[in-house]
C-alpha cells in the first residue's frame, strides 16, 4: 500500500497563475518527497465566476478571488486557516500585506485564504510609442482624454473589469461605493463618475469592450496600436524582458483633482484549503510555504508570479527583473479600495458590469444606470440573509 499523499489545486489559466504553482508544487515534492501536488487550470473569467463550494468538492487547493470571502464563510466550504497556522506566522503575513490584500481574505473573524498575489488596476504604457509621437504619460484627465484622441488608449471594457472601474472613479471622486444597505453611491457621484467613465470610453476602439486586461496587453505588445492603458488590473509578465515581443512599463495613474491620483479597486489571489481535504496537513503547509515571504521573493516570482509579500515588492532583485513594476506601482496597491466580500456580492458584481458596460457603449440616462445598480444591489444584500 502505497503512503504517497496526493492533493489536486485549481488556478488560472495565465503565466501569472498556473506556472508559479507548478514550480512551487514540484519543490515542495522535493522537499516533501511523499507528496504529489497536481495543478489544474481554468479561464480568468471562470476564475472569477465559478463557486469556490463547487471547486472545493473536487480541488484539495484553491487559488481565490478574495470577494469569495464571505460565500466561504457561510458555506464552509473552504478551511479558516487561522485554526491550523501558528499566530506568529499569520502575524508576519499581516504585517507585511501589500495594501488590504491580508484583510480581504479576512471575513466573520477567520482568515480564509493567504495572499499569494497582490494586484490592482494601474497604468501600462509603450514608452517606445509615446516617445516616437514626442507625447508624454498623461498626468491629468484631461491629458488622458487628449491621448485618447489619438486613438492610443486603451482599456479592459469586460462587465466585470467596466464594474471595478466604476468603483474607481467614485473612490476618486470622494466616495466609496457599497457602503449604505440600500444604496451603491449617492446619485451626485455616480451621474459624475459614469459621465466621466463615458467621456473617456467614448474615444476608445469598440474591440476594447470584449477584451480582459490580459487581452488589452496582448494587443499593446503584439502590435504598435495602443500606447497607454490608464487601468488594468497589472500584471508584472508583460514589464519582464523576453515575455512578450513589446515591453511594457507600468506606473500609477493619473489624477482627477491634480492632487491625488486615482483610488482602483483591490484585486489579486489567495491560496485557500478545501474543507473536504483528506490531507488537512499537508494541504496547509503547502499553503504556508508558497505565501512565505522566502518563496515568494525567489521561486513564485522567478516563475512568473505577482507577489502578495511586501518584501518581495520591495526586494531590489525582484524589481530590477520587472523594470520597477512593483515599486512604481506599489502606491496604489497601497490605497486600493476593498470592494465587498459579504454572501451575495459575487451575484451583484456578476450582473451590475453588464448594466454599466451598456451605458458606456451606448448612453442613456445616467439616474436610470444607477437606479438599475440600486435594484440589483438591494437585492444582492438579500442574499446574505437567505
Amino acid at each position: 500500500m502505497s503512503d504517497k499523499i496526493s492533493l489536486k489545486g485549481i488556478t488560472w489559466n495565465h503565466s501569472r497563475g498556473f506556472t508559479p504553482m507548478m514550480a512551487t508544487a514540484q519543490r515542495f515534492s522535493e522537499l516533501n518527497p511523499s507528496v504529489e501536488i497536481i495543478w489544474e487550470k481554468r479561464s480568468l473569467q471562470a476564475f472569477a465566476d465559478f463557486s469556490i463550494q463547487q471547486l472545493a468538492e473536487k480541488f484539495d487547493l484553491l487559488v481565490i478571488d478574495h470577494p469569495w470571502a464571505g460565500f466561504a464563510a457561510k458555506t464552509g466550504s473552504i478551511l479558516p486557516l487561522d485554526q491550523y497556522l501558528p499566530a506568529v506566522y499569520l502575524k508576519d503575513q499581516e504585517e507585511n500585506t501589500v495594501g488590504h490584500s491580508y484583510e480581504s481574505y479576512s471575513y466573520d473573524g477567520h482568515q480564509w485564504a493567504l495572499p499569494i498575489d497582490a494586484a490592482t488596476p494601474v497604468a501600462a504604457s509603450r514608452p517606445d510609442l509615446l516617445e516616437r509621437q514626442g507625447l508624454q504619460l498623461p498626468k491629468s484627465f484631461e491629458d488622458l482624454l487628449n491621448l485618447a484622441d489619438k486613438g492610443l488608449v486603451a482599456f479592459a471594457g469586460i462587465p466585470i473589469d467596466v464594474l471595478m472601474n466604476f468603483y474607481t472613479f467614485c473612490c476618486s471622486l470622494g466616495e466609496d461605493p457599497c457602503q449604505q444597505e440600500d444604496l451603491i453611491v449617492s446619485g451626485e457621484t455616480g451621474i459624475m463618475a459614469l459621465r466621466m467613465y463615458r467621456e473617456l470610453a467614448s474615444k476608445i476602439h469598440p474591440d476594447n469592450f470584449k477584451r480582459n486586461p490580459i487581452q488589452v496587453y496582448e494587443a499593446m505588445t503584439l502590435t504598435d496600436a495602443i500606447a497607454y492603458c490608464p487601468f488594468a488590473y497589472g500584471y508584472s509578465n508583460y514589464s519582464r524582458a523576453g515575455y512578450a515581443p513589446k515591453l511594457l512599463h507600468f506606473h500609477d495613474m493619473i489624477s482627477l483633482n491634480g492632487l491625488n491620483n486615482l483610488r482602483s479597486t483591490l484585486g489579486g489571489t489567495g491560496l485557500a484549503v478545501s474543507a473536504v481535504t483528506e490531507h488537512t496537513e499537508m494541504a496547509v503547509k503547502y499553503a504556508a510555504y508558497v505565501a512565505s515571504a522566502d518563496c515568494q521573493c525567489s521561486l513564485f516570482f522567478d516563475n512568473g508570479g505577482q507577489p502578495g509579500h511586501l518584501n518581495a515588492w520591495k526586494d531590489t532583485e525582484v524589481n530590477r527583473r520587472s523594470n520597477d513594476f512593483f515599486a512604481n506601482t506599489l502606491p496604489a496597491l497601497q490605497r486600493a479600495f476593498l470592494r465587498p466580500r459579504y454572501h451575495g456580492h459575487m451575484f451583484f458584481q456578476d450582473h451590475a458590469g453588464d448594466i454599466v458596460r451598456e451605458y458606456l457603449m451606448n448612453g442613456g440616462p445616467e439616474i436610470s444606470v444607477l437606479k438599475k445598480l440600486n435594484s440589483l444591489y438591494v437585492e444582492s444584500r438579500s442574499l446574505q440573509l437567505s
